[in-house]
């Protein structure tokens, strides 16, 4: 096995503002650009399908895009980039953090043009790829420019360093609906992914000829080939399932088939992870309890980000509105995630971090049960949005920092970077599993409706539009479950009071 130990000669560099400017750039190719697609997958659709042959039910015939496959371009990045996350870190590691950051821009370059060229017959294709490449850039682009920061910053430095980089990857996050929601309708929605390609390009030029960091190793230097095989398929079959399984069919051999390569690659994962020497997911990092706990609610509360995707799609298709106007709305959610992510820091400090999990989880099940009324009046339901989006953006910045703290922190030194890459992979996989089956129950319901909300909720005003308003209310609902199950998670495995890191252990 091979043994590892740094290069001290590399540290000498210390870290400017040229390359932090790069680093940042960087992040937010994924965070501000690729994840516009939830809100602007209306004005995809329609700019490759061309005008509904039912308006009323917001239908193609023919279409070149089917929803079902949109939802999937959707979830495709978060996905993919959560399946290789923890590879591309340490491939960072070892083959150096300034090329993988590098490669992670150059793909991020190829997706953002597959995309941009994705119209006609070879739509679908294109767009997939594209999207999957994006997730892969978001898999280098991630683990290896934080360990840039955390090797050429130190002291202050560092802290501000860290600071930016969080400003890149939660500011990009919360500003993504309404930059991606004003190009689509002031422009185009292409100039999105034109705009992440000038992006990443900069990104490169000022981060070309940064010197090389990386981790010096004897021996030889091995992947897990089959626990990345059988995880990859096992993910994939497990996100047809949930997308497509409405529209092939429950009870269908090929959902059947297809949950069953999902089920026993799970279980085949788990035991070629427990037997291998260098394991791609180190499973036995769950025995720790916090961590479980934590990893968890981490899964769950990303999750959730189906909530705004569902709602903005809501106000476009249901409501009529621009995607400008509705990505509009969420400003709240992009100023109180910036302003307050240090919050979470403070409270960290004050209470340990079991409250404030659990008050940014409660905050998120606030912001979910002001989305619910969707029988009101579109007047009423944009400022119940208002109100609900900054509670969303509120409570994730009282969870954030606090949950990283208690996965990470009562970890041994030597299991530090399995753990953060385990942590990391959960942030991206629960992007993509809350998303897709957040679409997959709001485009299950939006034809045919959900007859037990209508006899709770009666709608006012517009009629017409009544099956997606109740198909909104399955998808939020679903989202609210999520975050009573993290609550949950977090209130059995983390311990209370600042002492929680020694009580884990």
């Amino acid at each position: 096995m091979a043994s590892i130990a740094p290069l001290p000669a590399q540290t000498r560099f210390q870290g400017n503002d040229k390359l932090l400017l790069g680093i940042v750039l960087g992040v937010i190719t994924f965070w501000l650009f690729a994840g516009t697609m939830g809100t602007v997958a209306p004005n995809i659709l329609l700019d490759i399908n061309g005008a509904y042959a039912d308006p009323v039910k917001k239908t193609w015939a023919n279409p070149l895009v089917a929803v079902d496959a949109m939802n999937l371009a959707v979830s495709i990045t978060a996905l993919f980039s959560g399946m290789f996350i923890v590879v591309a870190g340490g491939l960072a590691d070892r083959i150096g953090r300034v090329k993988i950051a590098l490669t992670g821009n150059a793909l991020g370059i190829l997706g953002s043009l597959l995309i941009v060229f994705a119209t006609g017959p070879v739509a679908l294709p294109l767009m997939l790829g594209g999207r999957a490449i994006q997730g892969l850039s978001a898999a280098c682009i991630m683990p290896a420019t934080m360990a840039l920061v955390k090797t050429y910053w130190d002291g202050p430095g560092r802290q501000r360093a860290v600071s930016m980089w969080s400003i890149g990857s939660w500011g990009g996050s919360g500003l993504a609906a309404i930059f991606g929601g004003y190009m689509s309708t002031l422009v185009n929605w292409r100039w999105i992914f034109v705009a992440s390609i000038v992006i990443s390009v900069i990104s490169i030029l000022l981060m070309w000829g940064t010197p090389e960091s990386k981790v010096a190793q004897t021996g030889r230097f091995t992947l897990d080939v089959p626990g990345i095989g059988v995880f990859m398929v096992s993910m994939l079959a497990l996100m047809i399932v949930l997308i497509f399984g409405s529209k092939i069919g429950w009870g269908s051999p090929i959902t059947i088939v297809l949950v069953i390569v999902a089920v026993v690659g799970l279980y085949t994962l788990v035991r070629i992870e427990r037997r291998a020497n260098k394991p791609f997911i180190d499973f036995a990092l769950f025995r720790n309890r916090t961590f479980t706990g934590a990893t968890i609610s981490n899964f769950l509360l990303n999750g959730t980000i189906g909530l705004l995707i569902v709602t903005q799609q809501l106000l476009q298709i249901g409501g009529g509105m621009k995607a400008s106007d509705a990505g509009l709305l969420t400003i709240g959610y992009a100023v109180a995630i910036i302003a307050f992510i240090r919050l979470g820091e403070k409270l960290l400090q004050r209470f340990g971090p079991r409250q404030p999990m659990i008050w940014g989880s409660a905050i998120v099940g606030v912001a979910t049960l002001l989305l619910m009324p969707t029988n009101l009046l579109l007047t009423e339901y944009r400022w119940l949005a208002v109100a609900a989006y900054a509670l969303f953006g509120l409570g994730l910045a009282f969870y954030a920092t606090p949950s990283t703290d208690a996965a990470l922190a009562n970890l041994p030194a030597d299991q530090a970077g399995a753990g953060a890459g385990i942590y990391k992979m959960a942030s991206s996989l629960g992007s993509a599993i809350g998303a897709a089956i957040s679409l997959a129950l709001f485009t299950a319901f939006s034809s045919s409706g959900a007859q037990f909300v209508g006899d709770v909720l009666i709608n006012q005003g517009r009629t017409d539009n009544t099956a997606i308003r109740q198909a909104a209310v399955v998808a939020l609902a679903f989202n609210l479950v999520m975050v009573i199950i993290a609550i949950v998670s977090i209130v059995v495995a983390v311990p209370k009071g600042k002492e929680s890191v020694e009580a884990a252990k």
